[in-house]
Parts: structure tokens; C-alpha cells; sequence
């Protein structure tokens, strides 16, 4: 049960790492250059679709990690769920108190500032998950020893 647990965080980080980075590197960016009376219905609709695409992986990996600091494989040293899972608190953190915020801003008080506030903002998810990353393969890598 423990390495099906892994290999779920592994899968579920891994694209969130991805999908975080092209958030970063582009969409918020455009989203920058979204006109302020335009911001209401892009806002709103920007939500739902992400909702939609975030939903299933975020549920994954934080059940996956909560199963794995309970129940790691053997052969993963002790320490490294709890620095996985010490990431996903901070960039679920970062989601719940930096980025929400902001997503609401633009549908409820739209201004030009709004992109560039959301691309300065997400860099603490997308190191955190980026890191996530890294220790998710090094979990796996203790695994496949």
C-alpha cells in the first residue's frame, strides 16, 4: 500500500509541478495584460476551469502524503514525507492566502495590477512544488534500490 502511495504523490506532484510552472510562466503573465473591464468574466471563468484541471491531483497528493507519513515504504528514509509534506503546506498556503485572494480581487475589484501581484506571488508554490518534486524521486529512487 505505501509505494501504490508514492508512486500516487509522485504522479500527482509531478503534474502539478508542471502545470505550476506553465501558471508562472505564462498564463499569469497574460493574464497581466487582461483588460480591467474584461477581468470580471475572465476572472470568474479562470476559476472554474482551474477548479476543474487542480481538483483531482491536489486530492491525490494530499491524501497520498498524509498515507505516506503514516505508512512509508521501508526503504524511504523517515525524514522525507515530512519534508514533502512540509511543501505542500506551504504551497497549498501560499494558494489558500496569496493566490485565492487575488483570483477574487480580479472578479471583484478588477485592476492593472492584478497579473503582476499573481506572477510575484506564486513563486513560493512554485519553488515549493518544484521541491516537492525533487523529493518525491528521491523517494522513488530509494524505492527502486
Amino acid at each position: 500500500m505505501s509505494e501504490i502511495a508514492l508512486m500516487a504523490n509522485t504522479a500527482a506532484t509531478i503534474f502539478m509541478v508542471g502545470l505550476i510552472w506553465f501558471v508562472q510562466r505564462v498564463h499569469y503573465p497574460l493574464l497581466g495584460h487582461v483588460e480591467v473591464d474584461q477581468q470580471i468574466s475572465i476572472g470568474a471563468e479562470h476559476q472554474r476551469r482551474t477548479g476543474q484541471v487542480v481538483g483531482l491531483p491536489m486530492a491525490v497528493e494530499g491524501v497520498s502524503t498524509l498515507v505516506l507519513l503514516v505508512d512509508r515504504p521501508d526503504q524511504v528514509t523517515w525524514w522525507l514525507p515530512w519534508i514533502g509534506a512540509i511543501l505542500l503546506a506551504v504551497s497549498l498556503g501560499s494558494t489558500i492566502f496569496l493566490s485565492v485572494p487575488l483570483h477574487q480581487k480580479m472578479v471583484s475589484h478588477p485592476n492593472a495590477e492584478i497579473g503582476r501581484k499573481l506572477v510575484a506571488t506564486n513563486w513560493p508554490r512554485t519553488i515549493s512544488w518544484s521541491l516537492r518534486g525533487v523529493i518525491c524521486i528521491a523517494m522513488c529512487a530509494q524505492v527502486m534500490q
